[in-house]
């Protein structure tokens, strides 16, 4: 099982998590840079570092890092790999991460590990919806391949709410980026199109809104099945907006949740007619 919920460490993170790291500056991303791409070596990953303007060197301060880039297990990409200038095409990139992470395997590695600064990448609001749409697609391929990530962003640069955006499309981040998240579901815990979990209220609204456009459910047989067991609250009118999105595609929502949790009592009040909750 890979791990979700809210972080302040990255150690010990296994082959399938892919955390968001929101930062206020390099003292507070550089270091746990090396301590995610550190790690990963250790776990004889193949590892890369991607930033604007990175030089192959950059990393060299951390320990083994040098001799692994020399060796071939660890690497420093610029930004350029995500395509260049204007929006990110999601499906593309996955498929680039796809290729790399194959490539890894064959060359005898247990999987590949990425730390990207993508703050350059989501500054406009085009941008970010493209960037945030690939978080959710290469999250769903990080759950079911050896491919771990840590997505950096700079909370002063884009502002509470855009990195609120990303970092909800995360199954693991920071306490103070987001309030909820919207994520690939584990493959090997349940069949469900996504998870949901955190907190929803009268502010989470809008991100839960955005967050349901970006992950574009496909229902299967008329439903959307989404894992809501760590979803530890949502108000009624949130409730209704995540089934009135799932009506407006002509399907009907089923809900996984706790047997005796919140989410369960709520949908027996409301008594939404395109929502079904199973309670384990």
């Amino acid at each position: 099982m890979r791990r979700t919920g809210f972080v302040d460490a990255v150690d010990g993170l296994g082959r399938h998590d892919h955390v968001c790291w929101v930062f206020d500056g390099p003292e507070d991303y550089l270091p746990v840079v090396a301590r995610f791409l550190a790690d990963g070596l250790e776990g004889g990953h193949r590892v890369v570092f991607v930033a604007d303007g990175a030089r192959p060197g950059d990393l060299d301060g951390v320990d083994g890092f040098a001799a692994a880039r020399a060796a071939g297990a660890a690497q420093v990409w610029d930004l350029a790999a995500y395509g260049g200038a204007g929006p990110v095409d999601p499906d593309a990139q996955v498929r680039a991460y796809a290729a790399m992470t194959e490539q890894a395997i064959a060359d005898g590695f247990a999987g590949l590990r990425v730390a990207a600064n993508a703050t350059p990448l989501v500054r406009t609001a085009q941008a970010r919806a493209a960037f945030a749409r690939y978080e959710f697609l290469v999250d769903g391929y990080m759950a079911r391949h050896p491919m771990s990530a840590m997505c950096g962003y700079h909370r002063g640069e884009l502002g509470g709410d855009a990195v609120a955006e990303l970092a909800g499309m995360h199954p693991l981040a920071r306490p103070s980026s987001t309030a909820l998240r919207l994520f690939a579901a584990d493959p090997r815990t349940t069949t469900a199109a996504a998870a949901l979990a955190g907190e929803i209220d009268l502010a989470g609204h809008e991100q839960l809104r955005t967050a349901l456009a970006r992950a574009d459910l496909t229902p299967v047989g008329g439903t959307v099945t989404v894992d809501a067991r760590e979803l530890a609250f949502i108000d009624h009118r949130g409730l209704a907006l995540l089934a009135g999105h799932v009506r407006d595609r002509g399907a009907t929502i089923e809900l996984l949740v706790g047997r005796h949790g919140p989410v369960s009592l709520l949908a027996g009040v409301l008594q939404l007619d395109n929502l079904r909750v199973v309670a384990s």
